[in-house]
């Protein structure tokens, strides 16, 4: 993770009147944890996986002011280290109570374990280095008892494959790599043909594959810490980005204004950052679009059948926790410009609160032309330029890392970026030999083809609690009295009336999209106000069905989901993905098939990218990028832009002397 930084220009402080979907606070957290520990007599065996707000219905929330007080409530997810019993507990903060504390039947199909904490990923290495059968594998494999001692063990979440070591177990699949040194890049020297099964709570291999057949391990290195390359480029001059006068947003607490739009920060273990109640000024009024804003899961399933990779299909927000894996990032690093820091109180693996150092970046930046119009018989030019704020947050799940980026931009558009990097996991291959499964990133080494799937989860509020959603295409128009020249083409339009009508995919072919509209509210031109809903027609699940972890990953099988908001469904793959035998989350959610019109709803968005791999993709992979807009549709009664001033910046140079009086 990217190194703390303690000094920033502002720091996020905590009103003395705490919004009710403010983040739990340090003193917060230490009150639920030992609230539960006294109440439900806890042992010391005890484990918080997640620790976080329990947020107020959203009806309670409309309606609080700073004049009243509003209860507020810790979520915790805890589970014995010792003999795995698993319970959710909801804590009464202002009554100092336990309320509610219900065991999860973990034990009993269909299964689901709670996420995978830190302390379980430095105890797997323990437990497999321990294992006779494990240290045979890699002596069989060439290496000596000093070389044990250096092999990275990677704790990788199992799934679930109906093993009788699995069914109520605790458990976790572990792949090894060979090291020299304790900073090489274990993943350029996979150790193919070797995978332990972990039971956690018994802390033992319960099951062992080690192949007959012995792979090669890749001896290069391919290390990228900054003293593998010595040598760096030398003709790159400083790009700085200043403001002179300072940003343009404003911060109270976890609430931003800007420009326009006005929305809440809030944070959650499992999901990372959520954005709340976001609106837009417009006129008089402040118009609001989204209640709530998130990514819910992420899916990573891999395309390779051997015994390395064929049952890896991590879900990063529910096995894992987003939140709890934020990277605290770093001024002048991360982002660039004039920086607001948020700063995280979160719980660790014991229930103690600490806080995670600017998890939470926000920043302006230019971004081009916004408008644009040069009328030559009038010698009329005028220009506007782009700005948007940026709310980002980066989480390090294991080898990937993976950037969640807001973005909010002039002309009412709001945009989610994910960005991908990291390290590929890897594959060794017997030199000379192909690699049917994915691409050679070396010799020797293959990264196995697999698909990212993200699933963004939008409660729409669009000028008012009550949307619908509507599908629109464009098909061309038959020849005919009313296309006698064939150049006649048309918009399709259908609204999506309930749940099961709604579970749709994207199709690049006639440019299908998405609107969510308030049908009780006309426009300046006679229509319902709206957001068009953007989005990239890319692969879905790719994985048969019958297979684990489509069944699983279900939510991945379709580009929008819409849902009748109920409070209890908060992710796509239900509330514990960890070794679930699958059916959970939207596909459960929508087979209840309710009414989506002119209701409270919640707009589901899967969207990924499927990754061949690439040399280019090694040692660490450049950023790719996958996401979705929302753009104002019949929202404005014009260019909500059109008011911003011209702004020529006085620090542009050009290396020629030479510049127009485009802004004058």
């Amino acid at each position: 993770m990217a190194k703390s930084l303690a000094s920033s220009k502002t720091k996020s402080a905590v009103p003395d009147h705490r919004h009710p979907l403010d983040p739990l606070s340090e003193a917060e957290i230490t009150s639920a944890c030992e609230i539960l520990k006294t109440q439900k007599k806890l042992s010391s065996a005890t484990r918080f996986a997640f620790v976080q707000l329990e947020e107020p219905v959203k009806a309670d929330v409309l309606a609080w002011t700073r004049a009243k007080s509003l209860q507020r409530r810790a979520a915790a997810t805890v589970f014995d280290s010792k003999t795995g019993a698993v319970h959710i507990g909801i804590v009464d903060l202002d009554k100092q109570a336990v309320t509610s504390w219900i065991e999860h039947q973990a034990k009993q199909h269909p299964y689901g374990q709670p996420p995978i904490i830190i302390e379980e990923f430095f105890k797997v290495g323990d437990i497999v280095k321990a294992d006779a059968g494990w240290r045979k594998a890699m002596k069989r494999r060439g290496l000596s008892d000093k070389d044990i001692e250096l092999v990275q063990v990677d704790p990788f979440s199992s799934g679930y494959f109906g093993r009788e070591a699995e069914k109520g177990h605790r458990v976790v699949s572990a792949v090894s790599y060979y090291r020299t040194d304790i900073k090489d890049n274990g993943y350029a020297h996979p150790i193919e043909g070797v995978v332990a099964l972990v039971d956690l709570i018994e802390e033992r291999v319960v099951d062992l594959v080690d192949e007959k057949e012995i792979v090669p391990i890749p001896k290069t290195k391919r290390n990228y810490h900054r003293a593998a390359y010595p040598q760096t480029r030398k003709d790159i001059k400083p790009l700085d980005i200043v403001q002179r006068e300072g940003p343009s947003f404003k911060v109270e607490g976890w609430q931003v204004h800007w420009q326009n739009w006005s929305f809440r920060i809030g944070f959650s273990a499992r999901e990372g950052l959520v954005l709340n109640q976001i609106s837009i000024h417009d006129g008089k009024k402040q118009r609001p679009i989204i209640y709530r804003a998130s990514m819910t899961e992420m899916v990573v399933p891999y395309a390779d059948p051997t015994a390395n990779h064929h049952w890896k299909s991590a879900f990063d927000a529910g096995e894992y926790g987003l939140g709890k894996l934020a990277n605290a990032l770093e001024l002048g690093c991360d982002c660039l410009g004039n920086i607001h820091y948020f700063d995280v109180p979160v719980a660790d693996d014991n229930g103690v609160p600490t806080v995670m150092k600017n998890a939470i970046c926000m920043h302006e930046e230019d971004y081009g032309v916004l408008w644009k119009h040069y009328e030559f018989r009038n010698d009329t030019f005028e220009v506007r330029r782009s700005r948007r704020l940026v709310v980002s947050s980066f989480a390090t799940v294991g080898n990937y890392d993976y950037g969640f980026f807001w973005y909010f931009y002039q002309d009412g558009t709001i945009q989610l970026e994910a960005k991908l990097t990291g390290i590929i996991q890897t594959a060794a291959v017997t030199p000379g030999q192909p690699y049917p499964w994915g691409g050679m990133v070396a010799e020797g080494l293959g990264g196995p083809t697999h698909q990212h799937f993200f699933n963004a989860r939008l409660h729409m509020m669009v000028d008012g609690e009550k949307n619908s959603i509507s599908e629109h295409e464009f098909v061309p128009r038959p020849w005919g009295r009313d296309n006698p020249h064939g150049n006649v083409f048309d918009t399709t339009s259908r609204v999506l009336s309930r749940e099961m009508d709604a579970a749709r995919e994207a199709d690049g072919r006639t440019g299908r999209y998405w609107k969510i509209v308030n049908p009780n509210l006309k426009n300046s031109v006679g229509n319902a106000p709206g957001y068009k809903l953007a989005v990239t027609a890319s692969p879905l699940m790719l994985a048969q069905e019958g297979c684990s972890m489509r069944a699983r990953g279900a939510f991945a099988t379709k580009h929008l989901w819409v849902t009748k908001y109920d409070p209890a469904e908060r992710y796509a793959s239900g509330n514990f993905p960890n070794q679930h035998a699958g059916g959970d989350g939207l596909p459960k959610f929508i087979a209840q098939n309710r009414g989506i019109e002119n209701e409270d709803i919640v707009v589901w968005h899967t969207f990924g990218h499927t990754h061949v791999c690439k040399p280019e993709d090694f040692p660490i992979m450049p950023v790719e990028y996958a996401g979705f807009m929302l753009k104002p549709n019949g929202f404005f009664v014009e260019n909500p832009a059109m008011d911003l001033p011209p702004d020529k910046n006085d620090a542009s140079v050009s290396d020629d002397s030479k510049g127009g009086t485009c802004c004058d």
